[in-house]
């Protein structure tokens, strides 16, 4: 049977699918890729004694590869010079394919495996010629928003064995295979950000004297009053605000370049007209420009797919036109374009 590199975050998922590939036959080799330390020294993204133990548990040989510098380059990096810019960014899409994809296929080509793979929901499969993923069996586990931007090379090579359980399922295999972190909790966190306080991040591993306090501004322009600093907001976002208006008020607009935050009613944060750029496509080619597509486009990770005709510019942007205007769509994140079989046909990120 083929080998396979599994990627071991130290969680109960990753731990399942190692067991599963084992079970199946594969020689299974377990890998945590390092990619962050705390200032206390705990990394809790890549847990590595619960994976260690995973894997002595499993009898499969273990490996640890720091990938830090990837991390800060691709991700970290990224993250606060977005916020800085008055963007909202999902670091966990640029990770998967710059820092895991790229480093486990690394070393699974110097460990002479065929295959990597990892505890995601989702379905690895071909479609037209093209591979992609597909959406999980159970929806509420679905992680296939934040694999869109894996390539042709790295889907072929894939392997994600959990894609038709539950999370109920999945603890209850860890418990019967022994696997000692079958009740640990899942991470809701970014990795990096611990406790969850973005701008305290930021502040502490950024030159942050160019936030300053600026503006709320309504859609006319007129000054509403004094917000404190761009970092500290989002598009769509409602509570937190620090000013009351008389009725429930949105972030519209980040302009970090008038440092201004623009506010709305709820009616305003809708639109029906997205564009996005640094497109990725799995199931099909990159369109010309010019052609119109149909698909279902998901505008952030818990937001269910709406119909919507896309259409390439002639400057390589992807203008999305929805059905039905959708709720806040938040320059940074993703929009994930899907057929109606669920299957990713690519996605790119907001940018208006």
């Amino acid at each position: 049977m083929a080998k396979v590199v599994v990627g071991m975050s130290g969680g109960v998922d990753s731990a399942v699918a190692a067991y599963l590939l084992k079970k199946e036959g594969y020689e299974v080799i377990g890998l945590t890729i390092r990619t962050w330390n705390s200032d206390e020294g705990y990394n809790r993204c890549c847990e590595i004694d619960d994976a260690r133990e995973v894997c002595r548990t499993l009898d499969i040989p273990y490996h640890v590869m720091n990938c830090e510098n990837a991390f800060r380059e691709h991700v970290t990096e990224p993250f606060i010079r977005n916020y800085l810019e008055g963007r909202t960014p999902n670091p966990c899409v640029g990770c998967n394919r710059h820092v895991k994809w790229n480093n486990m296929i690394y070393r699974a080509d110097v460990l002479q495996a065929e295959y990597v793979a990892t505890g995601h929901y989702a379905h690895v499969l071909k479609k037209n010629g093209r591979y992609t993923v597909k959406t999980a069996d159970h929806a509420e586990k679905d992680q296939t928003y934040m694999l869109y931007q894996l390539t042709q090379d790295q889907l072929k090579r894939t392997l994600m064995p959990l894609g038709g359980l539950d999370k109920e399922s999945v603890r209850a295999i860890a418990a019967e295979a022994g696997i000692h972190i079958a009740g640990k909790k899942d991470s809701q966190e970014i990795c990096f950000v611990t406790d969850g306080n973005y701008a305290d991040y930021i502040n502490s591993h950024a030159d942050t004297s160019s936030v300053r306090e600026g503006s709320f501004v309504d859609m006319d322009g007129n000054v509403l009053g004094k917000h404190k600093g761009i970092i500290n907001y989002t598009v769509g976002q409602r509570k937190g605000l620090g000013i009351a208006l008389g009725f429930p008020a949105f972030v519209k607009k980040i302009d970090a370049g008038k440092n201004e935050i623009t506010l709305c009613d709820e009616a305003s944060v809708f639109a029906n007209t997205v564009t996005c750029g640094e497109l990725n496509f799995m199931s099909i080619p990159a369109p010309a420009a010019g052609d119109e597509i149909r698909s279902n486009v998901k505008i952030r990770y818990h937001h269910k797919a709406q119909s919507a005709s896309m259409m390439i510019t002639d400057e390589g942007t992807l203008i999305i036109i929805f059905d039905e205007p959708v709720k806040a769509p938040a320059p940074g994140q993703s929009a994930v374009f899907y057929d109606d079989d669920g299957c990713v046909m690519g996605g790119g990120i907001i940018l208006s």
